[in-house]
């Protein structure tokens, strides 16, 4: 207690210089809790990105991650309104479940025959009413109370609506029509058709006709209109007419200018004709991502047990993007809190050396009175480890205070993979980083006084009385 006593006077001996030093360390804490605390929002908002668009874990037919996304129709799973009410009766996974849904996934050709235009598209068929259920999850409370959907653009009810990417709106040429901002209008040089070139063997007309809405509804229909060429699950061409309700962005250009978004029964007509509507995976979204793991095993125990060709990936398998932007921004925290900590170890060490060097006389004034050599070492280390808690609680409560103050600045920010801004924000009260950061700035502080308080234990007493 009393050489603490007497670190803590020293300290206060050469007050700038020891300011100087806490405010390195100071300076070092807020970075390192800022940059956590933003990497802390980050990870959730890309978890929440990845949950609310296609779930917590998706179930897949055997072999369909491997192969079947250039065959969907080839690993779709059969009878899946049987596994969907297995799963959601099943009394252990019955209370974590929100929303448990089919979907599908398919390619072919959207077709704008008005305009003679036409482009290859990737089109996802979902339930409406359970995708906008998913879309309203947040379990972190990361959305502002202010914060509006965007329309979903597809109903329970028109099987034949849906929307598209803007890139794929431009292309087929529905900016006009569906007020798509910043769409420049098509060549007015068109491109010269080959007439010479075989015509197409498909009838388009004769295909779709049977797949039409009656006349009736055609005429109430305002949207403009699409043809949707695939191929079925056995080889035969097949389309269906699509009213396009909404452009919207979908954030990564090479998907904006391929996406379709429509009803889960429009897909299954498109893609398995008159056969068996199947679904190409089962969407699970849980009330809460820490029940991922025990959800995830018990369905692989309850397909195993049904003798069920299924298998089940979480939303971090499906989704490279968020692993691989999480070990970046890891990577990044681990770099600045390097630099940090190699800033306050060589500012306590100058700090402690310019101490050891002003007080060489009293070193060995000590030493001729009877303090160890343990007892010098031990005065500045103490010195060195008060530094560290000034420093680095001053830092803790300063940061506090930013994180308070940004959270409620309404800066935006438009993240990655995403094409509307969001309000950027801290996630305050993470006391694991708060007391990681605290804990090893002292103790870093500490280890800066050790080669100082060494060598001033070292001091021969003689020579130290005789200094001048």
């Amino acid at each position: 207690m009393t050489l603490t006593k007497i670190a803590f006077r020293n300290i206060l001996r050469n007050g700038r210089r020891s300011l100087m030093t806490a405010s390195a360390i100071a300076v070092g804490a807020i970075a390192m809790i800022l940059f956590g605390e933003y990497n802390d929002f980050a990870f959730l908002g890309l978890q929440m990105q990845a949950v609310t668009a296609s779930g917590h874990m998706s179930v897949f037919q055997k072999g369909y991650f491997e192969f079947g996304s250039g065959n969907p129709a080839g690993y779709s799973i059969s009878q899946y309104k049987k596994t969907i009410a297995l799963i959601e009766n099943d009394p252990e996974l019955k209370p974590l479940l929100n929303v448990v849904t089919p979907t599908v996934s398919l390619f072919g050709i959207a077709g704008n025959f008005s305009v003679d235009a036409s482009k290859t598209f990737f089109g996802t068929g979902f339930v409406p009413s359970d995708r906008d259920k998913m879309r309203h999850w947040d379990d972190y409370g990361l959305r502002p109370a202010s914060f509006a959907f965007s329309p979903l653009g597809v109903s329970d009810q028109e099987i034949n609506k849906g929307v598209v990417g803007q890139g794929l709106a431009r292309v087929l040429g529905l900016c006009e029509a569906l007020k798509v901002p910043n769409c420049p209008p098509p060549p007015k040089e068109q491109v010269t058709v080959d007439k010479s070139a075989p015509a197409l063997s498909v009838d388009l007309t004769e295909l779709s006709a049977r797949d039409r809405v009656p006349a009736e509804a055609r005429k109430e229909a305002t949207e403009p209109r699409l043809d949707l060429l695939g191929a079925t699950a056995n080889g035969a061409p097949n389309v269906v007419t699509f009213y396009v309700t909404e452009a919207q962005n979908q954030g990564i250009k090479e998907l904006d200018d391929a996406f379709v978004g429509m009803h889960i029964a429009l897909a299954q007509e498109l893609l398995y004709g008159r056969g068996e509507h199947k679904a190409v995976s089962i969407q699970i979204q849980l009330h809460h991502t820490a029940d991922l793991d025990r959800a995830k095993t018990r369905l692989n125990q309850l397909f195993a047990a049904h003798d069920l060709p299924l298998e089940v990936h979480d939303f971090t398998e499906l989704s490279s993007s968020y692993s691989q932007i999480k070990n970046f921004l890891n990577v990044m925290f681990a770099f600045l809190a390097v630099i940090m900590l190699m800033i306050v170890v060589f500012t306590v060490v100058n700090t402690m050396t310019m101490s050891v060097m002003e007080r060489v006389g009293e070193i060995g004034t000590s030493r001729a009175m009877g303090v160890r050599r343990s007892g010098i070492r031990r005065l500045f280390v103490i010195e060195g480890f008060l530094l560290g808690v000034i420093g680095a609680t001053a830092g803790v409560l300063l940061a506090s205070a930013i994180s308070a103050w940004f959270n409620h600045a309404g800066i935006m920010y438009t993240p990655p993979t995403q094409a509307r801004q969001v309000p950027v924000r801290l996630l305050t009260g993470d006391y694991i980083l708060l007391t990681r950061v605290w804990i090893g700035l002292v103790v870093i502080a500490t280890v800066g006084a050790l080669v100082p308080a060494g060598r001033a234990a070292k001091m021969k007493v003689v020579d130290a009385l005789r200094h001048v």
